[in-house]
């Protein structure tokens, strides 16, 4: 059975004629299969700001948020570490005039703390069908190219394999007094996003990353979740 409120958001963007989901569509998508996602609203008046500083509290992260713009880094739509009103204020002017031409708002979003970063994505092969990747992520991700594959359906046993399969996987361990990661959870994750999968053939890739340990629990930090065009 498909998820209904994740159906409702792939197929609005798909009778839109769009070709992904901006990265608060993909989030609700992530947050209907009980994957964790950062604490987030999206603004897009001003007159919102009051109420999204109210939920999301000290210190923030900010970014322009529309389908139409992948790489958000590159256009300078992102500030971290807002610490006040006054902040936020400029920098919802700042993320606004960066989005000039595009349709979107301003996410406001919890700065998740953790200095280790995974990856966890699916991609649709002609062959296989949806296969779901895992591996480490952030900014480093092409470079160190440590990841591995599945195809979905995944069992338990899959999800935890995969864990052990990259060449980092001591990245998971109790490490430099940072607690070991929530396997448990992380295996549910990618269970699930391989579930996205096989629900809707319109989904052809799913990009997370970062997924930043917190302490012990993965959490979803950025998503592009890429449709059929």
């Amino acid at each position: 059975m498909k998820n209904e409120k994740a159906a409702k958001i792939i197929e609005k963007a798909l009778k839109q004629g769009r070709k992904t989901l901006s990265e608060y569509e993909a989030k609700q998508v992530l947050a209907a299969y009980g994957i964790p996602i950062t604490k987030e609203v999206l603004v897009k008046d001003k007159d919102q700001i009051e109420k999204g500083i109210n939920k999301i509290g000290f210190p923030m992260v900010m970014k322009g948020c529309s389908a139409e713009i992948a790489h958000k880094t590159e256009k300078g739509l992102i500030h971290v570490d807002v610490r006040n009103a006054t902040e936020v204020k400029k920098a919802f002017r700042d993320i606004m005039k960066g989005m000039e031409g595009f349709k979107g708002g301003v996410l406001m979003q919890e700065m998740i703390k953790g200095r280790r970063e995974l990856v966890i994505g699916l991609t649709r092969d002609p062959q296989f069908g949806p296969c779901v990747m895992f591996g480490l992520g952030g900014i480093f991700t092409e470079i160190l190219r440590d990841v591995c594959f599945r195809r979905a359906p995944l069992e338990l046993r899959d999800a935890m394999d995969m864990m052990q399969e990259i060449k980092g996987h001591k990245i998971l361990a109790a490490v430099r007094g940072m607690e070991a990661a929530d396997t448990d959870l992380l295996a549910q994750m990618l269970i699930n996003v391989g579930q996205i999968g096989l629900d809707f053939d319109d989904v052809m890739e799913i990009d997370l990353n970062p997924v930043i340990l917190a302490g012990a629990k993965p959490v979803v930090v950025d998503a592009l979740i890429v449709l059929k065009g």
